[in-house]
């Protein structure tokens, strides 16, 4: 628990100020081989010794482990799963999706189950990053209880504040885990200030008392181990996540649910299947569904109404326990359960019996702060490398998106254009890449701000951002984010790491884009930056001098090698011998803050007159690759022509 130090300084100073005042994402795909072998699944969790399913809510506990990105989540998960017999076939078992093995990140939440004790755990993985914050808006709105990990080391984060505003909204008890402590940096004394630093941010949050008062843990989830008191070696036998479960039983409560109330679930994650059709997630609210239940889709009304969409039976009931998908009979209030039967509704919406005709409030997700087009690709070069080119499958696809994630709003524009709106790059270029690989090939504006304009002032996104990065590097880095119109709001020195500086800042979204890449350089790759939504304020003013020019072809063909040598003097290529190139294509970065048109296919001129071979053995530095395969860089106007007498109208 919150040692009594903690409480006495709370007593004494803050409670006066403040006593004034995609989705549970299941990603295993539902096919027909996965149908036969629901049947020797439940075979083989009967024959592990599980007990059967219950509906009695009291053994129920609905869990979300929530934390900044890397602090330990799903590896965390990882162990508890061992923990309670599943069989792991990997690390990481909870990432599904392809794009968060590769790049180490959770994207969406995901639900799995396990028994302790009799009890069922509904356990929650949800992604770290404020990019995906709706993921975690839907998730903590359906459990009772959440694990919040912070690493021993750093403390808390950016991040760890936005998914702490998130759990506290909603009136969760989290439960605090202090991970990493096995290295050899962390000590008793640092586990004692990240305590202070955590209820400080719960006291910041406006965490009532019963929330202050939270019980705290320590592990190492890499070791597979968590403890009640601080330990860096525990003994043998204590080398296990027992202690952990046993506070998730202790501490979470299970959920107020009546099974004699009609059967209600509020959709928070849906997912289409082409045998099933529509696989709809969610927690149900009251009453028990069983599988051949008559039911009917609800949603509510601008207007505030409850409007009914379809009558339906359900088909197929499903659940997930350790890493296998099994089908049940029959769920019961304040469990979270996967359902297929409707073939309208959507995340938001509820499920009902046909006799109910209120639908349940839907959950409210923080607007989006950034948007992006996405059209036609219109290039020269166009229709080379996709399958899926026309403006219909694109919208489509877009469409399907924002159905499955609430957190993007996709607007259809102007010639088969597309504005879509999200938290962050993050998130639209995660779209993007899956777009790419499922074979789309389209055209995308950069990323702009949204603004918002009240009481006739001009309003724009803030972010916070902590920045971890050697003392010599803090002059450059403070200049950089100074043209990007930040504010420095703390600056210290890193606990257990001598010559490591702090810094947090709040900077406009808009100054923001583009600079990991500056920043990676500045610190010759050894800063940490992390950023996370703070709010809207008043607009800051324009920015400084933060963008570079780049080079940009002003000819059609194959570029040539002899071409580039003369013009890697210009600045930094992103292009290499052999490829293709057109009117307005960006071939790189100009080392100049003005862009400069350029004629990247050039060949030599031949003679009869034999030369030195030394002038045929061209060395090119390589090349900055900034995109995967076949992405290309251009410009919105692709005339030459055009774009001089454009800018010089605007200057005018």
């Amino acid at each position: 628990m919150a040692g009594p130090l903690l409480r006495s300084l709370w007593s004494n100073t803050t409670r006066r100020s403040f006593s004034s005042s995609q989705s549970l994402h299941l990603k295993s795909r539902f096919s027909l081989s996965s149908l036969r072998a629901f049947s020797a699944a439940s075979a083989s969790t009967a024959a592990a010794g599980a007990p059967s399913s219950s509906l009695d809510p009291n053994r129920l506990r609905n869990v979300a482990v929530i934390a900044h990105v890397d602090h330990g989540k799903t590896t965390l998960m990882d162990r508890i799963l061992r923990q309670c017999g599943a069989d792991i076939p990997h690390e990481r078992a909870m990432d599904s999706i392809n794009l968060e093995r590769e790049r180490g990140i959770t994207i969406s939440s995901k639900v799995t189950s396990v028994f302790w004790k009799d009890n069922e755990l509904n356990m929650v993985d949800t992604p770290g990053h404020a990019d995906f914050g709706g993921e975690v808006e839907r998730v903590v709105g359906m459990v009772e209880g959440a694990i919040l990990v912070v690493d021993a080391g750093e403390g808390p984060l950016a991040q760890t504040k936005f998914v702490l505003a998130k759990a506290l909204k909603y009136g969760l008890r989290p439960i605090l885990l202090l991970n990493k402590v096995d290295r050899p940096s962390v000590s008793e004394e640092r586990c004692d200030e990240v305590e202070s630093l955590v209820f400080d941010l719960f006291a910041n949050l406006g965490a009532t008392e019963e929330q202050l008062d939270f019980p705290v843990l320590y592990a190492s989830a890499k070791e597979g181990w968590a403890s009640s008191t601080f330990t860096k070696e525990p003994p043998a036998d204590a080398k296990n996540m027992s202690q952990l479960l046993d506070a998730v039983v202790k501490y979470v409560p299970p959920p107020k649910a009546d099974l004699d109330e009609p059967f209600l679930m509020l959709v928070s994650m849906m997912e289409k299947d082409f045998y099933l059709g529509r696989i709809l997630t969610g927690r149900v609210s009251s009453g028990v569904v069983r599988v051949g239940d008559k039911i009917s889709g609800l949603r509510q009304t601008e207007t505030g109404s409850s409007e009914k969409i379809e009558e339906a039976k359900v088909v197929k009931l499903m659940k997930k326990k350790g890493t296998t998908i099994v089908s049940i009979d029959a769920a019961g209030a304040g469990d979270i359960i996967c359902m297929a039967g409707l073939t309208a509704q959507s995340i938001g919406h509820t499920v009902a019996r046909v006799e109910v005709t209120t639908a349940l409030p839907a959950v409210e997700l923080d607007p989006p702060t950034i948007s992006m087009t996405f059209g036609v690709n219109d290039s020269p070069l166009a229709g080379r490398d996709g399958t899926q080119l026309t403006g219909g499958k694109i919208g489509d696809r877009l469409l399907a998106e924002a159905e499955t994630n609430l957190a993007i709003n996709v607007i259809p524009g102007l010639s088969e254009s597309f504005e879509v709106q999200g938290r962050g790059e993050l998130q639209l270029g995660i779209l993007i890449e899956n777009m790419r690989r499922e074979g789309f090939e389209l055209s995308v504006s950069p990323p702009k701000v949204m603004y918002k304009t009240e009481n006739k002032q001009k309003l724009e996104p803030i972010e916070e951002v902590i920045i971890e990065i050697n003392e010599e590097h803090v002059g450059s880095v403070m200049e950089a984010l100074s043209h990007r119109r930040a504010e420095v709001t703390d600056m210290g020195p890193v606990p257990g790491n001598d010559g490591r500086t702090r810094l947090t800042l709040t900077c406009p979204s808009r100054g923001l884009v583009g600079y990991r890449c500056v920043f990676s350089s500045d610190t010759r790759g050894t800063g940490f930056m992390h950023r996370a939504f703070l709010r809207y304020e008043k607009y800051r003013g324009p920015l400084g001098n933060v963008r570079k020019g780049v080079l940009v072809s002003m000819g059609y063909g194959t570029i040539t090698s002899h071409s580039l040598m003369g013009l890697e003097a210009r600045g930094t290529l992103f292009v290499s011998p052999g490829l293709d190139s057109y009117d307005g294509m960006i071939i790189g970065e100009h080392s100049r803050d003005t862009d400069l048109d350029v004629n990247p296919v050039k060949a030599k001129e031949l003679t009869n007159i034999r030369s030195a071979n030394k002038d045929e053995n061209v060395k090119l530095s390589p090349p900055r690759l900034v995109t995967p395969k076949r992405i290309r860089l251009r410009k919105r106007c692709l005339d030459v022509t055009k774009r001089k007498s454009q800018s010089k109208r605007a200057k005018d």
